[in-house]
């Protein structure tokens, strides 16, 4: 029994071909999921801005070698990841002692210090989205291509780069840090 056919690749390998519009369809679909994706990695709209624009100009580069070997959104999202985290490593900030706690001292009390009072759904969803930026890279990628992009853990690996078992440890990392900042 044969895989099923990735409609998305079919138009990949259409626009190969020269097909304009199968390459416009592709954009069409998958904007919003990679500018989003891109969004709630970054946080710079400037920033996510040139890294959209950047991965659609390496699929426009890589039409003509372009091979589907997995679902072309797996793929779109690797080339992202990828441009992501150079983009992360040439801004790391380096504080010294005397910055990281000058920093720490500026830290607001933490929410469970706080009268409690009842959330609106829109303060919770603003809540999970601070703890999900709170994360540590890896981890916050991971989980917004679960979260988000519903992949599987092989998907995220292959995405990622990463051995299955070390996202699922990201995604475990992850959602028990997600718990302990929503029982704050």
């Amino acid at each position: 029994m044969d895989a099923p056919v990735d409609p998305d690749a079919m138009l990949m390998l259409a626009y190969a071909r020269g097909d304009l519009a199968a390459f416009e369809a592709l954009y069409a679909k998958h904007r919003g999921t990679l500018y989003r994706f891109l969004l709630r990695s970054l946080r710079d709209p400037q920033r996510t801005d040139e890294l959209f624009q950047e991965t659609w100009s390496r699929v426009i580069a890589a039409r003509v070698r372009y091979q589907p070997q997995a679902k072309f959104s797996t793929w779109l999202l690797q080339i992202a990841h990828n441009l992501l985290v150079d983009a992360l490593r040439r801004q790391r900030p380096t504080a010294d002692g005397e910055e990281a706690e000058l920093a720490l001292s500026c830290v607001a009390i933490p929410e469970h210090e706080q009268p409690e009072h009842a959330w609106s759904d829109f303060e919770r969803r603003r809540h999970l989205q601070r703890a999900i930026e709170q994360l540590p890279d890896e981890q916050r990628t991971a989980i917004l291509l679960r979260l988000e992009q519903e992949l599987s853990l092989e998907e995220i690996a292959e995405v990622t780069g990463s051995g299955r078992e070390t996202v699922k440890s990201r995604l475990r990392y992850a959602m028990t840090r997600l718990r302990e900042a929503l029982s704050e």
